[in-house]
């Protein structure tokens, strides 16, 4: 008999850890979140393209997906499983079906990062043996940590004498933003009541939990090829399209975009490339860019007039700009009705000595895009944080995690989800002509 996922939260997390796998590519991950499930029973699981449509998915990759496959056959994922994520279709929903009672959905994202794992011996995944194990790759934002939450909660929920339907969404591609949106737009996301979603972190400390965030950032990410035409540096630059000099120029001219009096806006290119020689005018530039912005109005100004600017800076110089959006997620704020739901329980969390009613994220994150399902059928959303010390920032070659905040999740999750089917219908409340973010932002005495 398996030992209960509660009981081995560590072995289950470190697992995870060893084996990260970027977005779209999470097959073995999926594979072994299929087994688990499988052990504790659901009445519902979908895999791959039984949990979406493969047409809503954003920023698949064209190619690379291959060697992700082989690896996962090589490590022992099933061939079935593999089988039915052909295209790079990962991810899962496991269902819960326990009677009368709330809908309530549970969103964890199980993708890695490009980013190699420090070798340093005071590095604790090197000191304990969890490093990971594929190289240039490395869980470096806990998503390791959110899968073990989300298979601990649904066996905590199965095993009770929970009253409703738990929808626990195993999203691939947070980091690329490109699965919140079909997990989203599933059948799935169909009447919820109530939305959980969940991060470890992010600069909060172990023992301290926020109950919901505010002012997520919509974003975009922004792809940018520009064609030009080759000639000889030396003898005739004058017959020459510079695709290198066109993207130069969009980039300098992208920073100068103006910001809007609305709200904060931001704008970014992160990756850059031309050219084979250096006596040869580039005919062909790459670059890849992102837009933010406080509402999902002030990101779509930010987008646009980043798409113009790339153009025009390729116009000017005799060539052409192909901008093609990846990936995009909407601003959604969690309700007070949850966040005040989850500072309840929170409060009487072991371990939980610290509970901030609400905070500003000032990041993004696709889980909006459920947040936002939810909320216009008329349900209660929250998106909250379980504090753990770290020592490095997230996204960085030594980021880790203090394992203590394994069972903090757990138990305020399972506390939440507890609660929400004991209260149900949880009253919305009335906040008048202020924002929800103006609301929380005054309460958490910002």
């Amino acid at each position: 008999m398996t030992e209960p996922i509660q009981d081995r939260l560590v072995t289950v997390r470190r697992s995870f850890h060893r084996h990260p796998e970027p977005a779209w590519r999470e097959y073995l991950t999926t594979a072994r979140l299929v087994e688990e499930i499988r052990t504790i029973g659901v009445d519902e699981l979908a895999v791959g393209p039984d949990a979406y449509d493969p047409a809503d998915r954003m920023a698949v990759p064209d190619a690379d997906l291959e060697p992700w496959v082989e690896r996962a056959r090589e490590r022992g994922a099933d061939e079935a499983l593999l089988e039915r994520m052909t295209g790079g279709n990962t991810g899962a929903v496991a269902v819960l079906e326990r009677g009368e009672g709330p809908t309530i959905g549970l969103r964890v994202d199980i993708d890695g990062l490009f980013i190699e794992e420090s070798t340093d011996p005071d590095h604790d995944p090197v000191d304990e043996g969890f490093r990971s194990e594929i190289e240039g790759t490395m869980h470096a934002c806990g998503h390791d940590v959110h899968m073990t939450w989300g298979l601990a909660v649904l066996e905590a929920i199965a095993e009770s004498d929970f009253a409703g339907r738990l929808v626990v969404f195993f999203q691939p591609a947070e980091e690329t933003g490109g699965g919140g949106c079909p997990m989203a737009k599933s059948e799935f996301a169909d009447d919820l009541d109530y939305l959980l979603a969940v991060h470890v972190g992010l600069d909060h400390p172990t023992g301290e939990v926020i109950a919901g965030i505010e002012k997520p950032l919509a974003m975009c990410h922004v792809d940018v090829t520009i064609e030009g035409t080759s000639a000889h540096a030396g003898k005739a630059p004058n017959e020459g399209a510079n695709a290198m000099h066109a993207m130069g120029a969009g980039i300098v001219n992208a920073y100068g975009i103006p910001r809007h009096s609305d709200g904060m806006t931001r704008v970014n290119v992160g990756k850059a490339e031309a050219g084979t020689a250096s006596n040869v005018i580039a005919e062909r530039a790459h670059m890849e860019a992102e837009a933010r912005g406080e509402t999902t109005e002030l990101m779509e100004y930010m987008k646009r007039r980043l798409e113009r600017t790339m153009r025009s800076a390729a116009k000017m110089h005799g060539c052409r700009a192909d901008v093609e959006v990846v990936s995009e997620s909407p601003r959604a704020d969690s309700d007070p009705e949850l966040q005040a739901l989850v500072g309840e329980v929170a409060g009487g969390v072991a371990g939980i000595d610290h509970v901030v009613p609400a905070a500003d994220f000032g990041a993004s994150e696709d889980a909006t895009f459920l947040m936002e399902r939810v909320q216009e059928d008329g349900g209660l959303a929250t998106y909250m944080i379980v504090g753990t010390d770290h020592p490095t920032s997230h996204h960085t070659p030594t980021f880790d995690v203090d394992e203590r905040s394994l069972q903090h999740g757990v138990d305020v999750l399972v506390g939440t989800i507890r609660e929400l089917e004991a209260r149900h219908p949880v009253p919305q409340v009335d906040t008048g002509d202020a924002t929800p973010a103006d609301d929380a932002s005054a309460e958490a005495g910002e």
